[in-house]
């Protein structure tokens, strides 16, 4: 175990550069004290690694110095053939680079870690798209990747869901995101960092001028802190349902996880029924979405959706009852 510690906090300094101890205890899930060890141990063993006091040091490796520890175990040269995902790459304009890779990442392992991993590759596909939904086309994607690369500035037409629908926005593209088979760009505009769905950009250009990143700027972390607030606008209502057991049964299958995950926490058998309380984005969509359920959901409260399902069941009546 300690082994492994310690080759990660070489490759750990060797990709970051210079990193404090807390840095690194963080990262290793240790404490600092045993960074500590860990540190005069590799010094021991003749690693080239130094340390600067204050706010502004850390440990640090000599320029120039490379390790050769490149082994893999099994369990990681098997990760990393189900890591890839062709068709996304494929978008990105990387599929040759990446089928090359694995030639070559396949080609440098031991013959018995080769069977392995390429049983890996047979026997696991992963499809990124959620069902029901067909892929979505994106045709400035690898521009737009380019420019995240390179660190460009974009200027983009973009079409919005809401008035004005047509805008120019000039970006400084931060990170692509890949979610249910849907790509956005995370981009710094004039004054926030917003997200833009890439199929609704109408075209593109790359300017010359480059940009600097926002110091820190972490797109994993800024991608789920955005989508907790993207959850917690999108439910701005309440409703109390009941549902027959069938109806029940199936629910989870009919909604969005969080209005699933809602429905079983809240969920009290009421013989025959089950009641439960949902979020809901507005009354529109409330309704569409129970009407989807049938006789299996009856509405309890507020009064205005009971009002909307009701007329619209009405208006069903009236095109179905008509003698034909």
């Amino acid at each position: 175990m300690r082994a492994s510690r310690l080759v990660s906090l070489l490759l750990l300094l060797q990709t970051k550069g210079r990193m404090t101890a807390q840095a690194l205890a963080d990262e290793l899930e240790v404490s600092v004290r045993t960074i500590y060890r860990d540190v005069e141990s590799l010094h021991a063993a003749g690693v080239p690694l130094y340390g600067d006091a204050g706010p502004a040091g850390g440990y640090q490796l000599l320029d120039g110095y490379r390790t050769r520890l490149t082994g893999l175990t099994e369990q990681e040269a098997e990760s990393l053939f189900l890591a890839g995902l062709p068709g996304p790459a494929a978008e990105l304009g990387l599929g040759d680079a990446v089928s090359a890779a694995q030639l070559k990442l396949m080609a440098a392992l031991p013959s018995s870690m080769r069977d392995r991993a390429a049983r890996m590759a047979e026997r696991f596909h992963l499809d990124a798209p959620a069902w029901y939904y067909d892929a979505e086309r994106a045709p400035f994607l690898e521009l737009v990747a380019d420019a995240v690369w390179r660190e460009r500035l974009l200027e983009v037409s973009y079409r919005r869901w809401q008035a004005p629908e047509e805008v120019t926005r000039t970006l400084r593209p931060l990170g692509l995101v890949l979610k249910a088979g849907r790509w956005y760009l995370v981009a710094q505009g004039a004054s926030r960092i917003s997200t833009y769905r890439v199929s609704q950009i109408q075209a593109v250009t790359v300017l010359d001028e480059s940009f600097e990143r926002p110091p820190g700027f972490d797109l994993a972390a800024h991608w789920a802190v955005s989508l907790e607030d993207f959850q917690a606008r999108q439910y701005t209502g309440e409703a109390v349902i009941r549902l027959s057991a069938r109806g029940f049964e199936s629910f989870s299958s009919q909604v969005l996880p969080a209005v699933a995950r809602a429905a079983e926490q809240s969920a009290v058998d009421d013989g025959e029924w089950v009641r439960v309380t949902i979020p809901t984005e507005s009354i529109g969509h409330a309704t569409g979405m129970l009407l989807r359920m049938g006789g299996e959901v009856e509405v309890l409260a507020p009064p205005e959706l009971r009002e909307h399902v009701t007329a619209a069941v009405r208006r069903l009546a009236s095109i179905y009852l008509q003698p034909s």
